[in-house]
């Protein structure tokens, strides 16, 4: 069974680096599809233009995807037509391949041992080789994902047992990738040798429930139990738990550091550590390292918020509020006509001129990654009569693009890669400009520093890059 909808979508949030893809999924409960449609509730910050849950009773797979967000798409009547005690969900945001129904997730399969599904967080930088491999021995792709590779790779034939077919199959996979893989009866979640991307275990009613972040645990009421290690495969089935690994040797971590910085929800558990309070420290540590003399600390919100927050402990300056959020623009927002001409910054965000006229203003932002929309903020605190505007970013400056899931533009598009620090300030209209350094940045978090990955600041690639790499680079196949 399957529906789904095509629509015309806009994205008018203004911002940089956007949300990718968020997992959900629970094995043996009754209510299995809805806790699996609150948990992905919870991870929408996660992906915002398609979603879809996946279900099974042991026989056949159910599945449901649409374009648009989580309460738009599962109604009532959906939600009771998946009704079986084994779901798997997925929130999108296109990292490899375009926004289309086609692309959106859990993707579902049939071969020689019986229906699949599978929900997929990462990038994987080797698909582009895999994909051509398999075409030309006369695979057909059904979509412009890398996502679908993994289907061919655990469909090829085999005589052995399945752990050595899975184990075979992720072998060949290079960069990120915390999987979601529902079988008839059957319930795998895996994460890649390098662990780039989040994917923890909680327990329901004594049921297992795996999902990106733990706020997607908190929702339904399930307890956290621990994380999916470095190139583990978590078995769920009727027999209980079984974990197996299919790495050949055991390799350091490379958490995602922009995780903390700006994905992962403030009540989240990521990569061992709260994020509210990862946040707070960046925000003390850009206070040391960038002070500044003004009246007021204003955050950009949302995800500004804790890092300000910080900022305001350590420096002693009042923290305000001077900027709104219209939490109902979304990546579904239909553009206006050109005759309206309003802002796509002005649409998302006001300032609240009697808490920043007059004011030495210091703004706290999580990044900047092509400047336009910082430079749209500012214009608005100076219209508003903003004394003097200081913007200190919790992050280094963002210089290189990132191949392991997240949506950074190429090269030449962002700012930090073309101009210094002083020209960035400048070309913003800032009185002054403070990012935190990468010592200040991995100093906020408990794990080693060499636990994290920090290509999209120095350029250090954990998994080389082997071939150029595009968002739509199987778009012409499909």
């Amino acid at each position: 069974m399957y529906w789904g909808r095509m629509s015309d979508e806009c994205d008018a949030t203004g911002k940089g680096p956007r949300e990718f893809c968020g997992l959900f999924g629970i094995y043996g409960h009754p209510e299995a599809v809805h806790k699996t449609y609150y948990g992905l509730y919870s991870l929408q910050h996660r992906g915002q233009e398609s979603a879809g849950i996946c279900s099974t009773n042991g026989g056949n797979l159910l599945a449901h995807r649409e374009m648009g967000q989580v309460g738009d798409i599962f109604t009532d009547e959906v939600l009771a037509s998946l009704r079986n005690p084994i779901a798997i969900g997925h929130v999108r945001y296109s990292t490899t391949g375009s926004s289309t129904i086609q692309n959106a997730q859990p993707l579902l399969f049939n071969y020689a041992a019986g229906p699949l599904a599978i929900a997929h967080n990462g990038n994987l930088v080797n698909s582009g080789q895999l994909r051509r491999e398999f075409e030309s021995r006369g695979s057909i792709f059904q979509t412009s994902t890398d996502s679908e590779t993994i289907m061919h790779l655990l469909a090829q034939p085999w005589d052995g047992p399945e752990d050595e077919r899975m184990i075979r199959a992720l072998r060949q996979l290079r960069g990120a990738f915390s999987l979601l893989i529902l079988a008839q009866n059957r319930l795998y979640a895996i994460r890649d040798r390098h662990a780039f991307r989040p994917l923890c275990i909680g327990v329901l009613d004594g049921t297992p429930v795996v999902a990106s972040e733990t706020c997607a645990l908190d929702i339904v009421g399930a307890k956290y139990v621990r994380d999916v290690k470095a190139g583990e495969v978590v078995e769920f089935s009727s027999k209980g738990e079984r974990s197996f690994f299919f790495h050949e040797k055991p390799e350091i971590p490379a958490h995602c550091i922009f995780e903390h910085v700006y994905f992962a929800r403030p009540d989240s558990r990521v990569f061992g550590d709260n994020v509210h309070g990862v946040r707070m420290n960046l925000g003390r540590a850009l206070a040391k390292e960038h002070p500044a003399q003004a009246d007021i600390v204003v955050p950009i919100p949302d995800s500004g918020n804790d890092a300000a927050l910080g900022y305001s402990h350590a420096s002693g300056i009042q923290l305000d509020h001077g900027f709104v959020r219209n939490h109902y623009i979304g990546r579904t927002f239909i553009a206006p006509t050109q005759g309206a001409r309003i802002s796509g910054v002005g649409l998302k965000l006001n300032v609240i001129a009697d808490v920043v006229r007059g004011k030495r203003v210091v703004v706290v932002d999580d990044s900047i990654i092509r400047g336009t929309t910082s430079r749209g903020r500012v214009k608005m605190l100076r219209q508003a009569g903003a004394k003097e505007v200081h913007m200190r970013i919790s992050c280094p400056p963002i210089a290189h693009p990132c191949f392991y899931g997240i949506d950074f533009p190429n090269p030449e598009e962002l700012v930090a890669a073309r101009m210094s620090v002083n020209e960035i300030r400048s070309h913003l209209d800032l009185d002054s400009l403070g990012y935190l350094s990468l010592e200040g940045l991995l100093a906020s978090v408990s794990n080693p520093k060499e636990h994290y990955c920090t290509a999209c600041y120095n350029g250090d690639y954990r998994v080389p890059v082997n071939e150029k790499f595009e968002k739509l680079q199987h778009e012409q196949k499909c």
